[in-house]
């Protein structure tokens, strides 16, 4: 995989970081919620992105 193709994934994760992330904290009202649903995306693409 070349660099464009993992900077392109990496950026496209970041929207459901965001959008995720205030889904996440409408319902559950916890900061602590929204910081593991953010880890999870980042494991998750950096995941996608080391293979």
């Amino acid at each position: 995989m070349d660099i464009p193709r993992k900077l392109g994934i990496l950026i496209y994760t970041a929207v459901p970081a965001i959008v995720g992330g205030g889904i996440v904290y409408h319902f559950f009202e916890s900061w602590t919620q929204v910081i593991i649903f953010e880890i999870m995306l980042v494991m998750a693409a950096l995941g996608i992105v080391s293979s």
